[in-house]
């Protein structure tokens, strides 16, 4: 299956949406107006007015349907050279040149919740639709948008999403694995099943890093699949795609994950693990005990510690 996206005004999105047969505006992804098939093709209108059709004959029914709204287009996707490469020196890799797999997690820095690991393979192509649909460093990103651009690229990029929730991490603590030897292996079983998951072979696989190679190759309790081809790269997100695409994803998953906590505490939580934290958890503390704040906590963090003490006052 082929994406083709295109970059509409507002007037122009208009104009799409009454030519366009009739949506079914219902469970519609949030940041979605319209969505329907189109001889076999999904075609997708957002709120931002970019236009994406998904099929074998995606540019085809892009153009037929631009042509009959009377719209025409100089440019549908930014030239491959004129792309900022995300202000990385000309020495370095231009991964988003390449077909290539990246990795990143979520949630490893937050008291309350899982963490969340994801490997996704951004091809040469769907490089540059993710930079059209606005994919970036997720940590420029409020919740919000991070849940919008996570639905609008998952389902047109192969990827996989590993969940390591709070009872399963506290298991592993205790047997003494550090949070490094968690990611490790968690990156290099996600980077596997994306490799399972595509045919083509692949240029890069870029790590955003959290260790050095050989801290990652002893914790990843596995071989490294295309150890030749695996980098790893500080601040990743700035400098490959596919990173950034997989950052976003996995902070999706923990924004869902943190939203079902919330609703079974039945108290308002907040991320991080700052002083905030400490007063939300004693809360959880007096009205649902220490064991059932275990569960969806990091008891590791000194944040259990100072809540405890806080009931004590």
């Amino acid at each position: 299956m082929t994406n083709k996206v295109y970059l509409l005004t507002d007037e122009q999105s208009k104009k799409i949406e009454h030519v366009l047969p009739t949506s079914d505006t219902t469970n519609l992804p949030q940041g979605t107006k319209y969505r329907t098939k189109i001889s076999g093709h999904t075609v997708t209108l957002y709120n931002s007015n970019k236009l994406m059709i998904q099929g074998a004959d995606s540019e085809v029914i892009g153009e037929q349907i631009l042509s009959k709204a009377g719209i025409q287009l100089t440019q549908q996707l930014p030239d491959s050279n004129s792309i900022s490469k995300h202000n990385v020196s000309i020495e370095s890799i231009q991964y988003d040149n390449y077909n290539c797999i990246g990795s990143d997690e979520a949630g490893s820095g937050d008291y309350f919740g899982p963490m969340t690991v994801v490997a996704s393979y951004v091809s040469k192509k769907n490089a540059e639709i993710l930079k059209v649909l606005g994919v970036m460093d997720s940590k420029n990103l409020k919740d919000r948008q991070i849940i919008e651009l996570a639905e609008q690229i998952i389902p047109i990029i192969p990827h996989s999403l590993l969940v390591l929730d709070n009872i399963k991490y506290n298991e592993r603590k205790q047997m003494g694995w550090s949070q490094v030897k968690m990611k490790a292996v968690l990156h290099n079983e996600a980077i596997k099943n994306v490799l399972n998951k595509i045919e083509e072979p692949v240029d890069y696989i870029v790590i955003d890093q959290f260790a050095v190679q050989g801290v990652y190759e002893n914790y990843a309790l596995g071989a490294i699949p295309e150890r030749n081809k695996t980098k790893f790269e500080t601040k990743g997100e700035s400098k490959a795609i596919a990173i950034a695409a997989s950052s976003i994803i996995a902070r999706y998953a923990f924004v869902k994950h943190f939203e079902q906590i919330i609703k079974e505490a039945g108290i308002s939580i907040t991320k991080g693990a700052g002083a905030k934290v400490d007063v939300e958890a004693a809360k959880i503390i007096k009205l649902r005990g220490i064991d059932y704040l275990d569960t969806i906590t990091k008891k590791d963090f000194k944040n259990r510690e100072k809540a405890l003490k806080l009931i004590k006052k």
